[in-house]
C-alpha cells in the first residue's frame, strides 16, 4: 500500500453527489464535482479535472446509480490509479468509531442509525449502494462524522435524562463535523512544530453549520453539537442552543405541530431569522456596513455565542496550545474572528490584526508573542476521508 494511491470520496445526499479523487500525494484533487437536483429533469453533472472546469452534462432524471455512472466516466483516465472508495456519512452512532470498511454488518449499522440521522442516513447508504454497483471490484469505506467524538467521556456525552433513554434509544450527545476537527487539529499540532499527541487544542468550525471541540493529545474530549447538529453555537438557518421547552410553549400559544417548529429551528432561524436577511456572513458583513440593523444584531449574537461556546470547550482542556478557525466563515472572515476573539482575550493570545486581515483561505498564524497561538486552518474533510479509508485498507489483511 502506497500514499499516493488515489480515493474517490463520496458525499451522497438526498438529491445530490458531491465527489473528489483524492490522490494524498498530491496537493490538490485529481477531480472533483457534484451532481444536483437528482430525480429531476434539471439533473446536471459540474466537474473539473484540477483547475480546469470542464463542460456540464445533463442528466434529466437521473438517480443515484444513473449518477455513479456517470461520474465513472469522468474518472476513466484515472481507473488504474483508484484503489478505493471513501464515503462521508453523517451518523455512525456508537457502533462505528473509526473508519470502518463496508460490509454486510456495517450497512446495518448505518441503516440502523438511520433513526438518528434521517434526513442524511438514508441518502448516504443509497450513495454507498450505487457505488457498490458502480465499482463491484472496489473496497468501500464509511468515515462518520461522529466517530472521531467517540471518545467523549460520559460527563460530556450523557445527556441529564432518564437512563433509559440512553440505554434504550441512544438520547446522548454525539457531536458531528468530526472528520473536519481531526484534519485541522492535526495540521496545527504540524503547523505549531507539536506532537499532535501531545497537543491541546479549541476549534471552531465555521460554515452554515458550526461547531466548536475541545482536543487533547488527539482525541476529541468535547464537542458542541449533540444528538443532532442542532445543538451549539449560532448557525446559518439553525438555532444552536435555544430552551428545550421551547417546543411545548410553540405548540400550546401558536398551535405550531411538531413538523413547523423543527422547521423553523433548522432552516428558518440562526443568522437568517436573527438577521431577518440572509444566511450568508458575507451579505451580512456588506449589509451591516450599510446600517441593517438586523445584520448588526445576527452577526454579534453569533460571535458571542461562538466565544461562549468555546469558552465552555476550555473547561475540557488542562491546558491550550491554540485556537483554531475553520470552515467557510473561519478561514474567509476576518472581522468574525476578530469580534469573536474580543471576547476570549483572557486566553492570553495576542491577536495580530495585520496577520489577520491577510490570511483569507489559507494556514496562517494569526497571533503574536507567547501565550496560545490562534491560527486558520483550512480544512479538507475530502482529504481525510481519503487519509482514513487508506488507513483502513492498510490494516485489513489481504
Amino acid at each position: 500500500m502506497t500514499s499516493s494511491r488515489a480515493v474517490l470520496v463520496i458525499n451522497a445526499g438526498s438529491s445530490s453527489l458531491k465527489f473528489a479523487l483524492i490522490d494524498t500525494a498530491e496537493p490538490q484533487a485529481l477531480v472533483r464535482g457534484d451532481i444536483d437536483r437528482l430525480g429531476s429533469p434539471e439533473a446536471s453533472l459540474r466537474w473539473r479535472i484540477k483547475d480546469d472546469k470542464q463542460p456540464p452534462q445533463a442528466l434529466a432524471g437521473a438517480d443515484h446509480q444513473a449518477g455513479l455512472l456517470a461520474i465513472v466516466d469522468c474518472l476513466a483516465p484515472y481507473r488504474e490509479r483508484l484503489s478505493a472508495i471513501g464515503h462521508r456519512v453523517v451518523h455512525g452512532g456508537e457502533d462505528l468509531q473509526m473508519a470502518t470498511r463496508i460490509g454486510a454488518e456495517s450497512l446495518a449499522i448505518l441503516q440502523a442509525n438511520s433513526a438518528l440521522a434521517p434526513l442524511h442516513n438514508p441518502a448516504n447508504i443509497a450513495g454507498i449502494e450505487a457505488a457498490q454497483a458502480a465499482w463491484p471490484d472496489l473496497p468501500q469505506v464509511a468515515v462518520c462524522d461522529t466517530a472521531f467524538h467517540q471518545t467523549l467521556p460520559a460527563m460530556a456525552y450523557r445527556y441529564a435524562l432518564p437512563e433509559a433513554l440512553y440505554r434504550e434509544h441512544g438520547v446522548r450527545r454525539y457531536g458531528f463535523h468530526g472528520t473536519s476537527h481531526r484534519y485541522v487539529s492535526e495540521r496545527a499540532a504540524e503547523a505549531a512544530g507539536l506532537d499532535y499527541a501531545s497537543s491541546a487544542w479549541l476549534v471552531a468550525h465555521m460554515g452554515n453549520g458550526v461547531s466548536t471541540c475541545a482536543v487533547l493529545n488527539g482525541i476529541s474530549v468535547d464537542t458542541s453539537m449533540g444528538l443532532t447538529p442542532l445543538e451549539g453555537p449560532v448557525m446559518g438557518t439553525r438555532s444552536g442552543d435555544i430552551d428545550p421547552n421551547l417546543h411545548g410553549h410553540l405548540q400550546r400559544s401558536l398551535g405550531w405541530s411538531l413538523e413547523r417548529i423543527e422547521t423553523v429551528l433548522n432552516r428558518e432561524s440562526g443568522l437568517l431569522g436573527l438577521s431577518g436577511h440572509s444566511n450568508d456572513m458575507r451579505t451580512l458583513l456588506a449589509a451591516r456596513d450599510d446600517g441593517h440593523e438586523g445584520a448588526r444584531l445576527a452577526i454579534a449574537v453569533f460571535c458571542y455565542r461562538l466565544a461562549k461556546s468555546l469558552a465552555a470547550m476550555r473547561c475540557a482542556l488542562p491546558r491550550l496550545d491554540g485556537l483554531i478557525f475553520t470552515g467557510g466563515i473561519g478561514e474567509h472572515a476576518p472581522a468574525i474572528r476578530r469580534e469573536t476573539y474580543a471576547h476570549l482575550s483572557w486566553l492570553g493570545a495576542t491577536l495580530d490584526d495585520t496577520a489577520n486581515d491577510d490570511t483569507l483561505g489559507k494556514l496562517g498564524c494569526i497571533s503574536r508573542g507567547s501565550g496560545p497561538g490562534l491560527w486558520v486552518i483550512p480544512t479538507n474533510e475530502e482529504r481525510q476521508i481519503a487519509i482514513e479509508t487508506l488507513a483502513v485498507l492498510a490494516a485489513t489483511p489481504g
